[in-house]
């Protein structure tokens, strides 16, 4: 087989459930170090858990990927040079390198059944002795293991590991060594056909030249079985580079009962692909010179390097991830924002599946509002709650609310501001609000927290929220639209909280 001095890297996950924000950054960190070498990065599939693979769990984290902002030069859905890119479609491939391994004597044919292999293995444990295959079949002349599976006996192909440390260099965790009785003789061909795991990801990764192996670091105790095929079937070991453990805030593994963990989950959430890109580069990777946290895409690719990557977990920590949501949103330009923003307040009934130009010029000042506050665009309607929905009965008998409106100055102020706003029935621009709060200040000699809060609970139900200059036009406007919720004017709202006062 041919060599390459081109960096080409892979990512290789199965599709058998979502993509995780582990495998995300797997990926994430190949792609980087791919871009930043002008190197290859192929996409392949490891499907041969036929069980448990399925076609749209394929599509989804290519889709994943995508909205991540990567991509790839060779792969199932493009082609390439190494095709095909599913292992499901290489299985012809396997099976020849397989036997191939017999008939040089680097491998041996394996009779025994799974039931005696687990009768030995139980036995092992009990010894207290590691539950390595025993070598019941090493000895096994090839004539004599020929004429057996000939005859019809189910076989498993076994690797021959040579009796001498085996030994490779990872760029993050330094020179690595296995002694050969650990790793024991594994199968590479199971009696059924199906290859494993550790045998198709070696033929798989030397057939497409690849040069770096860049992947979790719970693969590290497979990396000698690897090496071993490497060495067996005569092809050059790839570099390794194993990424640490991504732990949850209590030191786990992280897992679903941290919260989101799928790219899925934070696309739903409403995170943005670049805050997510650039947290997950920082798990596990330092960049040099300093402690800046935020990369554009571009930066990182510059920036990035393996040998910054630490060998220590790392941990997903959810408050700096919405920290850096929070920052990608204000740098947004509003109309992506509103375009993101809009199918979270269509589904939960706020706004009409199709709205018209009026509508959408006033939902973008919905958005300018409030999306500058949020950790994540799912936050937004509930923060919107306050201008679709007003109920004056639970705004009066909030105990949030009753200090302010228990107040000695609150009856008055907001007497002298319903007198007020009743007296001119002109559009209640944030002009006229000001004049009107300027005359009831002068009015009653309230100020501060006590002229505002008052008005302010009366209006939105909370002594807390949005600046009245920017609200008081939304409310106003929304109120003229067509909307499934009507969105109450501010007159609307002091009159329908003054009846509740009353009764």
């Amino acid at each position: 087989m041919s060599t390459t001095s081109q960096v080409r890297v892979r990512f290789a996950p199965s599709p058998t459930g979502q993509l995780h924000v582990g495998n995300a950054r797997t990926a994430l960190f190949n792609w980087l170090f791919a871009r930043q070498a002008d190197g290859v990065m192929v996409l392949r599939i490891e499907d041969t858990d036929l069980e448990r693979s399925e076609a749209r769990f394929e599509v989804q984290l290519r889709d994943d990927l995508k909205w991540m902002g990567l991509d790839w030069d060779e792969g199932p859905d493009i082609g390439g040079p190494y095709a095909p890119y599913r292992q499901s479609d290489r299985l012809a491939v396997y099976r020849e390198h397989a036997e191939r391994l017999v008939s040089e004597g680097k491998a041996y044919l394996c009779f025994c059944s799974q039931e005696e292999l687990e009768r030995d293995r139980e036995q092992k444990l009990k010894n207290q002795l590691p539950p390595i295959y025993s070598g019941k079949c090493r000895g096994l002349g090839p004539a004599e293991a020929e004429r057996r599976r000939t005859s019809g006996e189910a076989a498993a192909i076994r690797l021959r590991i040579p009796e001498h440390p085996i030994r490779f260099h990872d760029i993050v965790h330094g020179a690595v060594e296995f002694s050969s009785e650990v790793v024991s003789d594994p199968i590479i061909l199971r009696s059924s056909g199906i290859p494993v795991y550790n045998y198709v990801v070696v033929v798989d990764d030397a057939l497409m030249e690849i040069t770096h192996v860049i992947r979790g670091d719970d693969h590290l105790s497979n990396t000698p079985k690897q090496v071993a095929l490497y060495e067996a079937l005569g092809w050059p070991v790839p570099q390794f580079a194993h990424l640490s453990t991504i732990l949850g805030s209590d030191r786990e593994r992280l897992s679903k009962r941290h919260g989101a963990t799928s790219i899925a989950n934070f696309r739903e959430m409403g995170v943005l692909p670049e805050a997510l890109m650039n947290y997950l580069a920082l798990l596990g990777w330092a960049p040099s010179g300093g402690t800046r946290e935020i990369f554009t895409p571009d930066e990182l690719k510059k920036e990035f390097s393996l040998e910054r990557v630490t060998p220590s977990p790392a941990v997903f920590d959810m408050e700096k991830l919405y920290w850096l949501n929070r920052h990608y949103i204000k740098e947004s330009s509003p109309e992506r924002i509103e375009k993101l923003a809009e199918p979270f307040f269509v589904s939960c009934g706020f706004l009409p599946e199709n709205s018209d130009e009026q509508t959408r010029a006033w939902f973008a000042k919905v958005v300018a509002l409030l999306a500058p506050s949020v950790d994540k665009l799912e936050q937004l309607p509930q923060r919107a709650g306050l201008i679709f929905r007003y109920d004056a009965a639970a705004t009066v008998n909030s105990p949030d609310n009753a200090e302010v409106l228990a107040a000695p100055k609150t009856a008055e102020v907001l007497a002298a501001f319903a007198q007020q706003a009743e007296s001119d029935p002109g559009p209640m621009t944030p002009e006229r609000f000001k004049a009107i709060m300027n005359e009831v200040k002068s009015k009653t000699g309230a100020k501060g927290k006590d002229l505002f809060h008052p008005v302010r609970i009366a209006l939105t139900g909370s002594h807390s929220g949005p600046e009245f200059d920017k609200l008081i036009p939304i409310l106003e406007e929304g109120s003229q639209l067509d909307l499934p919720h009507h969105v109450m004017s501010v007159r609307e709202r002091l009159a329908a909280f003054r009846q509740v006062k009353r009764t």
